[in-house]
């Protein structure tokens, strides 16, 4: 909880319980050891209450929801971010998942995250300002190539 709160800004602040369901929730949560990195994904079908998911829930039927990647300020430009996301691909193709989707800030603006998305060849496919017109986010898409 503590790898997650210290990136709030970018993520959201979570309480011990609230951390405590999302990964009970979670169809995958992955967690690198010492605490240097994490990630929480939803199915389109999960039990999950989560704003940013039900914009993708009311627009998909299937896909995997990554609804957040954290990765310790002293582990940053080590490739943590990169294999928990390659990771995250292959179980989704696993499950037959053809797209994997996302969030980013617009506003605060997130530079880095937007670079290493587009990397991964993740494509905007929606916009929302949220919290009073505080915070703007992307929707992005990434497109799994099928199975054969």
């Amino acid at each position: 909880m503590r790898l997650n709160n210290a990136s709030a800004s970018e993520t959201s602040l979570l309480t011990a319980a609230r951390f405590e369901q999302l990964i009970d929730t979670a169809t995958i949560a992955l967690f690198v050891p010492s605490a240097a990195a994490m990630l929480l994904a939803f199915e389109h079908g999960d039990n999950y209450d989560g704003a940013h998911f039900g914009w993708f829930r009311g627009r998909m039927e299937q896909f995997l929801y990554v609804d957040r990647i954290v990765v310790g300020a002293a582990w940053r430009r080590h490739g943590l971010a990169r294999k928990l996301y390659r990771e995250v691909f292959r179980q989704a193709a696993r499950r037959g998942h053809r797209r994997v989707v996302c969030e980013v800030n617009v506003q605060p603006p997130n530079p880095i995250s937007d670079a290493f998305h587009h990397s991964l060849g993740f494509e905007e496919v929606g916009r929302a300002t949220i919290d009073g017109g505080a915070k703007t986010v992307r929707y992005l898409c990434a497109r799994l190539e099928p199975r054969t």
